[in-house]
């Protein structure tokens, strides 16, 4: 019963993450659109834009991905086909956003030049930014997967809790029968000892019947021959 649960509540949940993460890729697609038509700074700000819709279509990638593991059995291909098709989208954005990332002429427009001899400041600034650009998305990368990570710590220390509060209450109810089956063999051992004792006082009056009756049964033949 708790399986068909966990079931229906993890088909709900990837249903939920999937709606959400339809909305954002409609909301990418219209960055990628401006990163199109755009120069200079239009063209960074939609890129950043973009960079943060596609940090969180990851985040929901991530959550469909623990969710698969909950999906019946006689849905998971079609629910693997749903998120192998989510993440090859995903990736194929990725690709064009980096591309457009990499153009620097127009993302840099008319200042921009590839010529190192001409010593420009600016290039030399614009480097050290588009580097410090990278280590930041790469550490939030990490982020994200530490994040991931801890979830699924979280949800499996979840489960151990509620497993091992069902066996505590498994013990719990074991240990009221026992002292419930104590109780019944005390009152049982205390029957039986009134029993026996009761037993004991019929077999002394039995004997003591027949030995009054030897008596009087000498006492009469004794008379009788007297």
């Amino acid at each position: 019963m708790s399986n068909l649960i966990d079931a229906e509540a993890g088909t709900e949940r990837f249903g939920g993450y999937e709606a959400e993460l339809k909305l954002v890729q409609a909301d990418l697609s219209q960055q990628i659109e401006q990163i199109k038509d755009t120069t200079g700074e239009p063209r960074k700000a939609a890129i950043s834009r973009a960079e943060r819709a596609l940090e969180e279509a990851d985040e929901l990638i991530g959550q469909m991905r623990l969710e698969k593991s909950n999906i019946p059995v006689n849905l998971k291909s079609k629910y693997n086909a749903k998120f192998r098709n989510f993440e090859s989208d995903l990736d194929a954005t990725k690709r064009k956003l980096q591309q457009y990332t990499n153009d620097k002429a127009k993302l840099f427009g008319s200042r921009y030049t590839d010529d190192p001899e001409q010593g420009d400041a600016q290039l030399e600034q614009r480097q050290q930014l588009l580097s410090g650009t990278d280590r930041l998305n790469r550490s939030s990368g990490r982020l994200r997967e530490s994040q991931r990570i801890a979830l699924e710590t979280e949800q499996i220390g979840a489960g151990t809790l509620s497993d091992l509060h069902r066996q505590r209450e498994t013990i719990e109810h074991t240990r009221e029968r026992l002292l419930e089956s104590e109780s019944y063999t005390d009152r049982s051992i205390k029957t039986l000892r009134g029993m026996a004792r009761r037993m004991a006082t019929n077999r002394i009056i039995t004997i003591a019947i027949i030995t009054v009756l030897v008596l009087l049964i000498i006492a009469v033949i004794w008379s009788k021959f007297r």
